[in-house]
């Protein structure tokens, strides 16, 4: 039996990462500061909007249907906000941070007013953010794909799974993104029922949510595997080169380095968290 322990680990961001630039993947996913033996990330108003709406409706599935809008979304909110407000959450100005609390305000009001799948039968996910669902994509390879589907609707009917992503951008998933296709393969390989279904929810502007088609599964673990095996033969070499030499991925991370960046905290997942000066 592979060792866990010594296993590649992958997940849909650090595949992105990785994608976008091998030398962001590394200061992101492999350098632990040595003063301090944790990793660096880079809090900014936008991921710390999204973490916060996410967090406040994804904590809704493992209650019962009939209690999930008993207390106010948006008390909620506040609760959650507090943890990331002013510099932690990456805020320049008062004035910036109120202009993106505001919108996860209309998100959330517009969940409370349009539930749709929240009121309906969830399949509870126990996770915690040192376990996250997992599976080993190969044994072989020793790789394990590691990630957190924001809402598995149950589909009573079909007796079956509706993957649904909670989007708080204002950029549409790009076609090529490997998102669905490794929700797909975690769903596939860590729940009992087959998924059937699909779907993004863009919150900052519909009221329901966009289908979309499911990726085909063989396909999906030939893409996903292909990619881990290069990120780990990339750490084996210890190998992580940016193909431009200093791209927009990788350089706010060797600000840090250098000293451009002021600490504001540790996070949850104990990541030392910085904002650029």
């Amino acid at each position: 039996m592979p060792d866990k322990y010594k296993a590649t680990w992958v997940s849909h961001s650090s595949i992105s990462d990785f994608l976008a630039c091998p030398k962001s993947y590394y200061l992101r996913n492999v350098y632990k500061d040595p003063h301090t033996n944790r990793k660096i990330s880079i809090t900014a108003p936008a991921l710390s909007l999204g973490g916060a709406v996410h967090e406040v409706i994804e904590s809704l599935s493992v209650l019962p249907v009939k209690d999930r809008l008993k207390v106010s979304l948006l008390k909620k909110f506040d609760v959650v906000w507090e943890k990331i407000e002013g510099k932690r959450g990456g805020f320049k100005t008062k004035e910036e941070e109120k202009i993106y609390k505001d919108r996860g305000i209309t998100m959330l009001k517009r969940v409370e007013k349009n539930p749709g799948p929240i009121l309906k039968k969830a399949v509870k996910i126990t996770t915690s953010e040192i376990n996250l669902p997992n599976y080993y994509l190969s044994e072989e390879d020793n790789i394990i794909l590691c990630g957190k589907i924001d809402w598995l609707e149950y589909l009573e009917k079909t007796d079956s799974l509706h993957i649904i992503d909670f989007k708080t951008g204002k950029n549409e998933e790009n076609e090529k993104s490997l998102q669905l296709p490794i929700y797909l393969l975690l769903a596939t390989n860590t729940q009992k029922r087959k998924v059937t279904k699909a779907s993004y929810w863009y919150l900052d502007r519909n009221n329901d949510l966009t289908t979309q088609k499911l990726p085909n599964i063989d396909d999906s673990y030939e893409k996903v595997i292909t990619i881990a095996r290069r990120i780990k033969l990339a750490r084996q070499l210890n190998h992580f080169i940016c193909p431009t030499n200093g791209c927009m991925k990788c350089r706010p991370y060797e600000r840090i380095l250098k000293g451009e960046a002021i600490k504001v905290g540790v996070s949850d997942t104990k990541q030392d968290i910085y904002i650029l000066n």
